[in-house]
């Protein structure tokens, strides 16, 4: 039986997930099907000015294509009743046109008229792509052995060309410096949810096992709890403060994806260490004064940079909401608040004179840096909702 506090902060919680849900579906994606997807030349525009009129001459990074193609998919999924067909699949068209190298991995930044000017390898980028077939082999179930092909022929040639001895992968070949656990986090993302919708999941339980292990043993302070960024290829801190740099969202992120993978396997330890990684975001990476998730610490915890960037706020939200569903009693009504709390936060960047929009950057003065919304925090925000949706669902 429900605790009184448990329930309350339940319905606290519920109201917050019942905002963001409408936010979403009425205001977000109408606006960015409207204004974010350029119907001359293809593909998705990299940000949207807060008069809600298209940045038009903005480059394009490789990443923000198949983070929109997943935005719309996913609406698809949810019953969205806007056009997300056409957006997912047009899409994600341009940006197999316009991206596609001819070794099968994916370039790094296009003009705005669609011409390839840096066909370099990221890894980064790769993990996206691979997060986008999931979605597209969910969202359109004919496509689904096509989307899974593509899948396991860009996980194969990332094997072949670019695994590094230790577990985990290179940034570049030949060898380039540092080594980098963000692109990991996503390679985990994708692999999780290929888990699921493969017809085989063994090659996404290899690679999810690979880097979950990975992060345990390397990416992971073992004294303080603490994930880093960058490494030597020895996978050990990167010399100088780079080497110290400790991201508060990437502690959030990292927790959520850690907790489903332990949940998954069974494995207290990884689900511990997702709790010690929350516990520092929340401690250590939260401006008393702002209320918000800050962008960067050393790994003394001290404060580098105090900017607070919008993801960060539903990577907080997100990961306070799966760790919520994992406990009960005290425990589930303190998680459950830490969401309400991140849910505050964030709603201060949607507060945009066109709803619908977001700003980026709160400045340590309190002020909102006035520039174009980035497209690639649409991904952020979506999936937090849709998590944090779902964990209430099984919560109630």
């Amino acid at each position: 039986m429900l605790e009184v506090e448990e329930v309350g902060a339940l319905k606290v919680f519920a109201g917050e997930v019942s905002f963001l849900l409408h936010w979403l579906h009425h205001n977000a994606l109408p606006l960015w099907l409207k204004s974010g997807f350029d119907r001359e030349m293809g593909g998705f525009f990299e940000r949207v000015r807060l008069d809600g009129e298209p940045s038009r001459q903005d480059s394009r990074r490789a990443r923000v294509q198949p983070r929109q193609v997943y935005c719309y998919a996913a609406a698809g999924l949810r019953n969205w009743p806007g056009a997300w067909q056409e957006v997912a699949l047009e899409g994600f068209a341009w940006f197999e046109k316009v991206y596609l190298r001819g070794d099968g991995f994916y370039g790094s930044l296009a003009s705005a008229s669609g011409e390839l000017i840096d066909d370099g390898f990221d890894l980064y980028n790769q993990a996206f792509a691979l997060f986008a077939f999931v979605q597209l082999a969910l969202g359109f179930p004919e496509r689904k052995d096509e989307m899974e092909a593509k899948a396991l022929a860009l996980l194969s040639a990332l094997r072949a060309g670019y695994a590094h001895p230790m577990g985990g992968f290179e940034e570049a070949c030949p060898r380039k410096l540092p080594l980098c656990s963000n692109p990991h986090m996503h390679l985990f993302e994708a692999s999780l949810a290929w888990e699921v919708a493969a017809s085989d999941p063994a090659p996404w339980r290899a690679l999810s096992d690979e880097i979950g292990n990975l992060a345990i043993s390397r990416f992971i302070n073992p004294e303080s709890g603490a994930l880093r960024e960058f490494f030597d290829h020895d996978w050990k801190p990167f010399a100088g403060d780079k080497g110290r740099v400790v991201e508060p969202g990437h502690q959030f992120e990292w927790a959520w994806l850690l907790s489903r993978w332990g949940l998954s396997r069974g494995n207290p330890a990884a689900i511990a260490k997702a709790r010690r990684l929350f516990e520092i975001g929340t401690k250590h990476g939260i401006c008393e004064t702002r209320q918000v998730a800050i962008m960067g610490l050393f790994d003394d915890f001290a404060i580098f940079d105090p900017v607070a960037r919008l993801w960060p706020q539903t990577e907080w939200f997100k990961a306070a909401a799966t760790l919520a569903l994992m406990n009960s009693g005290h425990e589930r009504t303190a998680y459950l608040l830490e969401a309400v709390r991140a849910c505050n936060a964030l709603r201060k960047f949607l507060a945009t004179e066109m709803t619908g929009l977001w700003y980026d950057k709160l400045l340590p003065n309190g002020r909102f840096v006035a520039e174009p919304a980035p497209a690639s925090s649409f991904y952020h925000i979506l999936c937090s909702i849709y998590e944090a949706a779902d964990m209430l669902e099984r919560m109630r």
